[in-house]
């Protein structure tokens, strides 16, 4: 009989390796394929910035059926590209010179600036007051205005993936990134005053994702565990909202982010599967009127739950008060990473899930009555014509082998195993200045007459 479990178990082992090695194939071949490295949003989620084999391109996202293209470029395999707002202003990072970041004027096709760092580049966070660098185990705050290097945070945790955010509003300048990489503390940072925050114990796993609201009043955050979302008041650490995302099984969150008016939080991860939650307040009845609307057995049941909550562990009592999504959405993909967005198009609230399958797909969402959330339309991201007749009946893409998602907006699993550039000595350029349509206060402005002489900078 032991024999016979013992066959069994081996065959059974057999099989797996066998479909996972299929699986493998199928994976390798579908990655090949999209060529898509990089997709993010920009801060007010009026553009997608899409870094591929083939250069960069950025997309326009003013409509639900068509999404324009305003820029392509295709010099370079690009890991990371930010765009600063709807300005000219771009960040981008090649996997050919992974320690370098470029400043670039994307309408007029120039360079303005690029610094060398003394590690590879994690992630490229800004606004319009500070653009953000991040390493595996510094972060480097510089002025959007002249791109000087104002503060440097040296000797953080490993960050192997380049977990941060920096928030939308530059009045309320805050960078967030892990305190830990065995808990999941979150470090809040003023990046505009240049001194920390406060700290915020979020989580017992150490985390997966982080994202500040539009105002840099509220942060979310969730953990390698991926089953619970957390929303923290910034000013003082409280938490204002916990929701389950599931209890199933562990996942790995993609991302989290908020709607404009800090109404929903979407958060996507690796499995096919987006959530969007609701964070309102919960209202509470008047005492007589709960009383009188509680009465019989389901009255008496629920005051004995309440009495016996003072006597239950702390995260047993947690779970009744956790919320459940809002509304969600089934992708016709999984095991892939991707960045989920929640915005208005066309005075509609739509749900946006961009993949490093090549595609950006388009749901509707009840602002009301939530639930499912329906398909409205996908857009190949690739550069490549879509050759399924029906945009909006892809077959969806085999699944990938599981592996820690983090945001597709933070590529440290492409960067990682790349030769880095050498250190190049570098001249202190003149003048900088954010190409933006609207320039921040007492800044300046390229407009589309100026130069801009390519300068290197090297960080110390």
């Amino acid at each position: 009989m032991q024999n016979l479990v013992k066959h069994v178990d081996v065959l059974t082992q057999g099989l797996k390796s066998g479909i996972s090695g299929l699986m493998n194939l199928t994976s390798q071949a579908t990655e090949s394929a999209s060529g898509v490295n990089f997709v993010n949003f920009n801060q007010d989620c009026t553009s997608l910035a899409v870094g591929a084999r083939n250069g960069y391109r950025l997309f326009s996202l003013n409509a639900v059926d068509q999404i324009e293209q305003i820029y392509e470029n295709d010099s370079e395999d690009i890991c990371i590209v930010e765009r600063l707002f709807s300005s000219s202003l771009v960040a981008v990072v090649s996997l050919s010179s992974p320690r370098k970041l470029k400043v670039c004027h994307f309408k007029k096709g120039t360079e303005i600036c690029n610094y060398s760092y003394s590690n590879t580049i994690l992630a490229v966070k800004l606004n319009r007051a500070r653009l953000v660098v991040c390493l595996e185990e510094s972060l480097y705050i510089h002025n959007i205005r002249d791109m000087g290097v104002l503060h440097t945070i040296r000797d953080t945790p490993p960050n192997p993936l380049g977990l941060c955010t920096l928030s939308v509003d530059a009045e309320n300048c805050f960078l967030a990134y892990p305190g830990s990489n065995t808990m999941g503390e979150v470090q809040i940072f003023d990046a505009g005053n240049l001194h920390a925050k406060t700290m915020i114990a979020a989580h017992d796993s150490p985390l997966a994702a982080l994202s500040f609201s539009q105002t840099g009043g509220r942060i979310a955050t969730a953990s390698q565990k991926g089953t619970v979302i957390r929303v923290f008041n910034v000013a003082d650490g409280t938490r204002l909202h916990e929701f389950r995302r599931g209890v199933k099984r562990c996942v790995s969150i993609c991302s989290l982010a908020f709607s404009h008016d800090a109404t929903f939080l979407c958060c996507s991860s690796n499995t096919e599967t987006v959530h969007v939650f609701k964070l309102e307040e919960p209202k509470e009845l008047p005492k007589q009127a709960a009383d009188d609307t509680q009465g019989g057995w389901m009255g008496y049941f629920s005051k004995a739950v309440s009495a016996s909550a003072n006597y239950l562990p702390t995260q047993v009592t947690d779970v009744f008060n956790q919320g459940r999504a809002f509304a969600s959405v089934r992708l016709p993909f999984q095991n892939r990473r991707n960045v989920c967005a929640v915005t208005m198009i066309q005075k509609q609230m739509r749900l946006l899930v961009a993949s490093e399958d090549g595609y950006l797909y388009v749901y509707s969402l009840d602002m009301n009555e939530g639930g499912d959330c329906t398909l409205l339309k996908q857009h190949r991201l690739d550069g490549e014509p879509d050759l399924l007749p029906d945009s909006n009946a892809r077959v969806p893409a085999s699944p990938a082998p599981a592996q820690p998602c983090g945001s597709i907006s933070s590529y440290a699993g492409i960067l990682k195993g790349h030769s880095p550039d050498s250190m190049s000595d570098s001249e202190k350029f003149h003048e900088m200045a954010a190409a933006t349509e609207s320039p921040p206060k007492g800044g300046f402005r390229f407009d589309d007459d100026s130069e801009f002489p390519p300068v290197t900078q090297k960080t110390e």
